[in-house]
């Protein structure tokens, strides 16, 4: 479906010479001489080049809908991924590339949601949270305050967050997987 340039809004995908592209941030701005323009900020699905480009109002683009379908991640066997559909149950490998710094969050039995174009996956979506285990966590500093301090802590799946200093090496907690920010304490 056309769109014209300055209709674009950010999460929307669009093909753009030849590319699938997500606009992550727009800038509408309207010159004192001349016509307005929509500076949009774009990621590339498919390599993760990033584009800044200057939509006219006159200009059109295609816009893309993308199918999703519902996977559960199965395994990690060195750079591949191995999902299953939840619907008819084959099995896809993907590289772990794909995923960026969220692969670490992967837990078996996770479910994702896929993102397919030309049923080609362009991109796997993870919980927002997930649960993690805290294995070792850096003693407190004397005399921090403990309202605004937060210590370093290493999560089970070998990633750094920082953590208020009442957390403890062997708690479980929530952890924002897109932020890698500690959340909460889990139940």
């Amino acid at each position: 479906m056309k769109i014209s340039g300055v209709d674009i809004r950010p999460g929307n995908i669009i093909e753009y010479e030849g590319g699938i592209w997500r606009a992550v941030k727009i800038q509408h701005t309207q010159p004192g001489k001349g016509g307005a323009y929509m500076q949009v900020e774009m990621k590339n699905l498919i390599d993760g080049r990033k584009n800044n480009v200057r939509f006219r109002s006159a200009e059109t683009v295609e816009r893309v809908r993308l199918d999703t379908k519902d996977f559960q991640f199965l395994f990690k066997d060195g750079d591949q991924l191995t999902f299953m559909d939840k619907d008819n149950y084959e099995q896809i490998t993907l590289d772990a590339g794909i995923l960026g710094d969220a692969a670490a969050f992967l837990q078996d039995g996770m479910d994702v949601v896929m993102e397919l174009y030309d049923e080609k996956p362009i991109s796997v979506q993870l919980p927002d949270t997930i649960e993690a285990t805290i294995v070792e966590a850096d003693a407190v500093v004397k005399g921090q305050t403990a309202s605004s301090s937060y210590k370093p802590a290493m999560l089970d799946n070998g990633v750094r967050v920082m953590v208020p200093p009442h957390i403890a090496a062997g708690t479980r907690i929530v952890v924002d997987v897109y932020e890698q920010t500690y959340v909460r304490r889990a139940d």
